[in-house]
């Protein structure tokens, strides 16, 4: 049988063909940049391109598309605070100029709203997680939203809905509470303080849906000095949480 003919094409020397581009991964997608067609002042310094990183032949890599790219990894993740943006740009190493630029440019085309965003999160957390307005706000003042923001995104949050939610809260755990009266009743307020709500709230919502469960637990909360445990409980606003 003839062998194999020295310097016979095999197709995995010289001759082999170049490999083919790998296709994306479908279903990974990323919103589209629409900053990325405008100059940025930052990008160019005396003629020549910023950055140090370099690509493919060696060439520099712009750090104004850099810190698009980031940005829009971020927001593909979920919706971002300019605040939030602008720390995950200082821990990548960009530039405080280049990220106020393209943060400004992603405001400007309405990509990064700190308004729209603490509305959504206000009703979002609320109705999904029953959180009150003082759990809120801190969550908000956590991810970068003003004050001023925050306040016009919490005032749709009055008492009387934070009332109706906390009994919301109530009844659902009271479906599956063991124990004495009393047991569940601070449990109960302990809940509901670690979600934000006041003692002139937990107190009363509890003591309500606790009266309305058994003849047991109406005699145990006509017992209950309504007004001397309020002064008792600590305030949510302190600095220590309040404990079950």
């Amino acid at each position: 049988m003839a062998g194999r003919r020295r310097g016979a094409r095999t197709g995995r020397g010289w001759d082999a063909a170049p490999p083919r581009p790998r296709a994306s991964r479908a279903g990974r997608s990323r919103p589209a940049d629409p900053t990325a067609g405008f100059a940025d002042p930052t990008a160019e310094r005396d003629g020549r391109t910023t950055g140090s990183a370099a690509v493919g032949g060696g060439q520099p890599v712009d750090e104004a598309q850099q810190a698009r790219d980031i940005c829009l990894r971020q927001l593909a993740v979920r919706p971002r605070t300019r605040a939030e943006l602008a720390a995950v740009l200082r821990r990548r190493g960009i530039s405080e100029a280049t990220a106020d630029s393209v943060l400004d440019r992603y405001d400007e085309v309405g990509m990064i709203d700190d308004a729209a965003f603490a509305q959504a999160w206000v009703t979002s957390r609320h109705h999904g997680r029953g959180l009150a307005r003082r759990n809120l706000a801190a969550e908000l003042r956590q991810r970068g939203v003003d004050p001023q923001t925050a306040r016009a995104a919490l005032d749709g949050l009055d008492e009387s809905t934070e009332r109706a939610t906390a009994a919301e809260l109530v009844e659902r755990k009271l479906r599956t509470a063991r124990g004495a009266p009393d047991v569940v009743f601070r449990r109960l307020v302990a809940m509901l303080a670690r979600k934000g709500y006041s003692a002139g709230v937990a107190v009363p919502v509890v003591r309500e849906a606790l009266a309305a469960r058994s003849a047991e637990a109406a005699e145990f909360t006509d017992t209950v000095d309504a007004e001397a445990l309020i002064g008792e409980v600590p305030d949510p606003d302190a600095e220590q949480p309040w404990s079950t």
